[in-house]
């Protein structure tokens, strides 16, 4: 969330910034209700010590019968006065919380203007754009190679669920060992952390109350199947408060993870792209504000990496403002090439979000120079996310006799196969 004192003396340029992202946040209530709180709060502090000064005065008895009948007849409308601004100060904080945690982050100055994904700006484009005559769809090479199958995987679950056979389900475990020691090998500590979630950590990183009906949850607990372990990753520190020398931490996790995406129904439905399972390695970074930016970039790079080591093209691109997710302060996404439909498709998305998660999940730092406690910033991305690596292996790598090349880097993780052939 934003810093409420920040907000309050830079109303201006925090309104003009948050109306960047082209939609219909505004601060003003915000506004309002602090400066409702803040009075509501001085009237209760107010009433708390004239009570105390009336307590301390029977203590004494030093005051004539008329003064001490006086003194009642306030101290129970007092009483009375006190009870009343102790609720209203209640309801006002919880309002203040709620419209607080609603508020996105504010975009970056050097984030482009934009009210859409149409309006991202490209940074750069690497590899070449393979030569395929008449490319078929990674899910028709799949369903070809008996890789792929979504018609079981709807009798077991529902759509958008699917079953990985031999190289398909080898091939994605390929992936995910050869990226997590990809980044264990530039610095990533691996983490393996629960997939179940407490309310608090979908909290502290933003996915709720904001987004509160994309996720699942289990019907007898206030726990939640994990959407990216950016979520639990990130709140193994919620509040606690680290040492700048520890600083910055990084780490590297595999997850499954799980979205109901009730807002996208109908886009992407087809094929291994969309799913509401789906397996990915993500990367998250929690660092001090002077390196957060540097930080940011070299996780980018991370992922870039990956994607080079398996040859395929990609471009980076800088999300403009009106495409921001709700809590990125900045973000660059990563998009890979698909032949059969002639197109970037997304498949990572490195987002800086400044103190913005730290300050809903209390995570802090003492600095080394022994001044107050500060906020972290936090940094992930994916790196990358499996199942759109595997979709893209297949239609770049795609051979006219029906085989899928694989990628050299991959060849070791898959017991020395470099082709998957229908009957391999």
């Amino acid at each position: 969330m934003l810093d409420l004192r920040f907000v309050r003396e830079n109303k201006d340029k925090v309104e003009a910034a948050i109306s960047r992202r082209n939609g219909n946040t505004s601060i003003k209530e915000l506004i309002q209700v602090d400066e409702e709180y803040r009075d509501a709060l001085a009237r209760w502090e107010e009433l708390n010590r004239r009570r105390n000064e009336i307590s301390e005065s029977f203590k004494t008895g030093k005051f004539s019968p008329e003064e001490k009948e006086a003194m009642k007849n306030e101290s129970k409308k007092l009483k009375e006065e006190y009870e009343e601004v102790s609720k209203q100060r209640t309801v006002l904080d919880e309002k203040l919380k709620e419209i607080q945690m609603a508020i996105p982050n504010m975009p970056d100055d050097s984030v482009p203007d934009g009210k859409d994904e149409n309006e991202n700006v490209v940074v750069s484009t690497w590899g070449e754009i393979p030569d395929i005559k008449n490319p078929r769809h990674h899910y028709e090479i799949g369903a070809d190679l008996n890789i792929f199958d979504f018609e079981r995987g709807v009798k077991v679950a529902e759509s958008r669920f699917t079953v990985l056979y031999n190289w398909g389900a080898k091939l994605e475990r390929a992936l995910m060992n050869f990226m997590l020691d990809f980044h264990g090998k530039h610095g990533y500590t691996e983490v393996f952390p629960p997939i179940l979630i407490n309310r608090d950590c979908m909290e502290g990183t933003g996915q709720l109350p904001k987004f509160e009906g994309d996720f699942y949850r289990c019907a007898d607990d206030e726990l939640y199947l994990t959407p990216t372990a950016e979520v639990p990753v990130t709140n193994l520190y919620r509040k606690e408060t680290l040492n700048e020398e520890d600083l910055p931490i990084l780490h590297c996790a595999y997850t499954p993870n799980f979205r109901r995406e009730a807002g996208s129904a109908g886009k992407d439905t087809r094929g291994y792209i969309r799913q509401h399972q789906f397996n990915k390695v993500e990367l998250v970074k929690i660092t001090t504000p002077e390196s957060s930016e540097a930080e940011h970039e070299k996780l980018t790079r991370d992922a870039e990496m990956i994607l080079e080591a398996l040859e395929l093209p990609y471009r980076k691109v800088i999300l403009c403002a009106g495409d921001l997710g709700f809590c990125a302060r900045k973000c660059y996404d990563l998009e890979v090439w698909f032949p059969a439909q002639d197109k970037y498709r997304e498949i990572s998305s490195c987002s800086n979000f400044a103190e913005f998660q730290a300050r809903r999940a209390g995570i802090k730092y003492r600095p080394n120079d022994g001044g107050k406690a500060r906020f972290v910033h936090t940094i992930n991305g994916s790196g990358l996310a499996i199942g759109r690596a595997m979709a893209a292996i297949l239609e770049n790598n795609q051979q006219e006799d029906g085989s899928v090349k694989v990628p050299p880097v991959l060849v070791p993780y898959l017991n020395g196969v470099d082709t998957i052939r229908k009957d391999g």
